[in-house]
């Protein structure tokens, strides 16, 4: 029978926490990217 490998918890949790730096840093990035979408083909243009 499969052993299930997800039911486990992990022996060292570790609590990640961004900075806030990093958080508006991305938040703006994403604002700032456009993904133009043209027959098969996908152009991505970043607005600044």
């Amino acid at each position: 029978m499969a052993k299930l490998y997800s039911q486990k918890k992990p022996q060292n949790l570790v609590n990640l926490n961004p900075k806030e730096e990093t958080v508006r840093f991305l938040l703006d990035y994403s604002k700032a990217l456009s993904v133009i979408n043209c027959n098969k083909m996908k152009f991505e243009a970043l607005l600044n």
